[in-house]
C-alpha cells in the first residue's frame, strides 16, 4: 500500500505570510534607499549557475561548495546549482557583458532567494533571501569604509541600536602562504583535540579551523597565531588606512584576529555585523563581507579589485519581529474603507474604488458584504481610521457620507470630491 504523504513545506524552506510582508517590505525599501543614495544600479542574475561559478570562488573544499550546495546535473548533463549567494553571479556577468568596459567602479547591487542545505536552526533556512552589494574596479580601503559604513546605515534605518562591527585582514596571495604554514603547524600539534571536521579543515584549508564555531575548537583557536602580526606591507598598509575611514566615520567596531569568513576568494578586509543583544547574538552575523580582489580573475575576467556586502533580508526580519521592532503599518496599508449598500451603489463604489486606484490611494473595500454592519466591523478589525459609506441615497444625490472611525463622527462630501478630499486627509504630516 503507497504510503500518504502529508504535504507541508519542506524542512528549512518556509512561507512568508501577510503578516509579515511589512517587515520585508520596509527592509526592501531601506536597502534600496541606501544603496541607491551611494549611486549603487540594480542587477538581477539568474538563481541558477554552473556549479563552476561558485566552485571556483568559494573553493571547492568549502563547506558551501561541499556540504550545502544544491547542485544538480540537468536534461542536457550541464551540472548546475542553486545560488547559494549573489556574488559569484554579479561577478559572472559583470564578466560576461563586458561591464570592466565602462568607468570604473561598477557599482552593483541585487535582492533575491538563495539557497543552502544547511542545519536549520534559528536565523539559517534553506531558502533565505539575500541582498548584495558589491563595488568593483576599485582598490581604495576607502571602499571597505563605504561598504561597512553603508551595511550599517541600513540596520540602524531598521531601528537596531546595539549594532556591532568585527573586523579583520586576511592578507593576500603575497602573505597569506605563510601563515597558513605556521597556523597548520599549531593546530597540527593539537590536532587530536579539534572536531572531525576541522581535522580535515587543517588539511584543506587551516584558515578555516579559525571559523569553527565548536567550543573545543574555539579554545583551542584562543592560543593561535594571528593574521594581523604577519602581514605584508601592501596589506598592513591597506588595512590600517580602512580602519581610519571607519574611525572617521565613528563607526562602533572591535578587531577580531580570528575572523576569516567561510569563502576561499576573500582578501585584505573582512568584516561582520551582528546586532549586540541575547536575542540578535543567537541570530549571527547580519551583515558580512570584505574585500575580493582575486574573484574576477578567477572566472576568467581581468585582475579587477573589489569588495562587497551580502546582508541576510531573512534574519533581519526574524530579529525586528521577535525584538518587536515597531513599522509602521499604515504607510504599508489602507486608511480609508469603501462600505456600499445595495446593488446601485455597489456599480458606483466600484467606479469609485478605480478612481482611488489611479490616484494611487489605498482603499480597503468587503464587496462581499452586504451587511453595513459586517462592513463597518471588518473596517475596524483592520484598524482603519475612515470609512466612506455609499448607500442608495448618496448614490442617487451624487454624495458619499465620511465617518471617522475612532470619534463617530460623520460629514457629507460630494462625490466629485471624495478623492481629493480623502487624500488631504490620509496625507503624511
Amino acid at each position: 500500500m503507497e504510503k500518504k504523504i502529508k504535504l507541508q513545506g519542506l524542512s528549512g524552506m518556509r512561507d512568508i505570510l501577510p503578516d509579515h510582508q511589512i517587515y520585508l517590505k520596509k527592509i526592501q525599501k531601506s536597502v534600496e534607499n541606501t544603496v541607491h543614495y551611494y549611486g549603487f544600479q540594480k542587477i538581477d542574475v539568474p538563481i541558477l549557475e554552473f556549479v563552476e561559478v561558485f566552485a571556483k570562488g568559494a573553493g571547492t573544499t568549502s563547506d558551501v561548495v561541499e556540504k550545502e550546495m544544491y547542485s544538480f546535473r540537468t536534461k542536457g548533463q550541464d551540472l548546475v546549482a542553486l545560488r547559494p549567494e549573489l556574488t559569484p553571479g554579479i561577478v559572472r556577468a559583470y564578466i560576461e557583458h563586458g561591464m570592466y568596459n565602462l568607468p570604473q567602479p561598477v557599482k552593483l547591487w541585487s535582492l533575491g532567494p538563495c539557497f543552502r542545505h544547511d542545519r536549520p536552526q534559528k536565523g539559517r533556512y534553506r531558502q533565505f533571501l539575500q541582498a548584495s552589494v558589491e563595488v568593483l574596479g576599485d582598490k581604495s580601503p576607502s571602499i571597505d569604509g563605504q561598504i561597512i559604513q553603508m551595511s550599517f546605515d541600513v540596520l540602524k534605518d531598521l531601528g537596531f541600536k546595539n549594532i556591532n562591527i568585527e573586523v579583520n585582514s586576511i592578507g593576500d596571495a603575497e602573505c597569506r602562504p605563510y601563515f597558513k604554514k605556521i597556523l597548520t603547524a599549531y593546530f597540527r600539534s593539537k590536532k587530536s583535540s579539534l572536531c572531525s571536521d576541522c581535522q580535515r579543515r587543517l588539511k584543506e584549508n587551516p584558515l578555516r579551523v579559525l571559523d569553527c564555531k565548536e567550543e573545543k575548537c574555539q579554545r583551542i583557536r584562543a592560543g593561535a597565531p594571528q593574521i594581523i602580526d604577519h602581514l605584508c606591507e601592501n596589506c598592513h598598509g591597506h588595512f590600517k588606512q580602512a580602519l581610519e575611514f571607519l574611525d572617521e566615520l565613528e563607526l562602533p567596531y572591535t578587531l577580531n584576529p580570528y575572523l576569516v569568513r567561510g569563502l576561499d576568494y576573500y582578501t585584505k578586509t573582512v568584516f561582520e555585523i551582528t546586532e549586540n543583544s541575547d536575542a540578535g547574538m543567537a541570530y549571527g552575523a547580519l551583515a558580512s563581507g570584505g574585500r575580493y580582489d582575486n574573484l574576477v580573475k578567477l572566472l576568467g575576467g581581468r585582475d579587477t579589485p573589489a569588495c562587497g556586502v551580502g546582508i541576510g533580508v531573512s534574519r533581519i526580519m526574524d530579529l525586528m519581529i521577535e525584538k518587536e521592532i515597531k513599522v509602521d503599518k499604515k504607510e504599508e496599508s489602507s486608511q480609508i474603507f469603501l462600505a456600499q449598500l445595495g446593488q446601485s451603489a455597489k456599480r458606483k463604489s466600484l467606479k469609485l474604488f478605480e478612481e482611488f486606484r489611479a490616484a494611487k490611494i489605498p482603499v480597503a473595500e468587503s464587496f462581499s458584504k452586504d451587511s453595513l454592519r459586517a462592513q463597518l466591523k471588518t473596517a475596524d478589525k483592520m484598524g482603519i481610521k475612515w470609512v466612506l459609506i455609499f448607500g442608495q441615497k448618496e448614490a442617487l444625490e451624487d454624495f458619499i457620507t465620511l465617518r471617522n472611525m475612532e470619534t463617530g463622527v460623520q460629514e457629507e462630501i460630494k462625490l466629485d470630491k471624495v478623492v481629493e478630499e480623502m487624500r488631504t486627509k490620509v496625507k503624511k504630516p
